[in-house]
């Protein structure tokens, strides 16, 4: 049996995350249309997939947040949810659900972020709304 959580800690001008290495395009992690704007992303754009507490039911598909990591920050777009209420199964790409603290984040918020390649997959950031 896998955690599961129907919530994340409240957003705060500093809240605390793990960021994780995802690929948003076709045949990516995840393996399925995203849930903002059900199209996929190339891992070029600045993109990023909440976990299900801070995506709140779609609040903030297609806004931006401010993701600081490494001494440096990055602005990018929400265009998924990182599900962790559900998992392990087609739908899912088998992935078990996802903790309640993660923001999904394609190559191009990790190279914005000035992380080395042999770093990338996961560390620890804050991030905030900026909308």
């Amino acid at each position: 049996f896998y955690t599961t959580y129907k919530c994340s800690s409240l957003v705060s001008s500093h809240t605390k995350a793990k960021l994780i290495i995802n690929s948003f395009k076709p045949g990516g992690d995840g393996g399925r249309l995203l849930e903002c704007g059900n199209h996929y992303h190339s891992d070029d754009d600045l993109v990023v997939a909440l976990s299900t507490g801070w995506f709140n039911y779609k609040k903030r598909c297609l806004k931006y947040i401010n993701i600081h990591g490494n001494g440096k920050s990055v602005k990018a777009k929400v265009v998924d949810e990182c599900d962790s209420r559900m998992g392990c199964d087609s739908v899912h790409d088998y992935q078990p659900p996802c903790p309640n603290n993660i923001v999904n984040a394609s190559k191009a918020v990790w190279k914005a972020l000035g992380f080395l390649e042999k770093n990338w997959g996961e560390m620890d950031i804050y991030w905030l709304n900026t909308d």
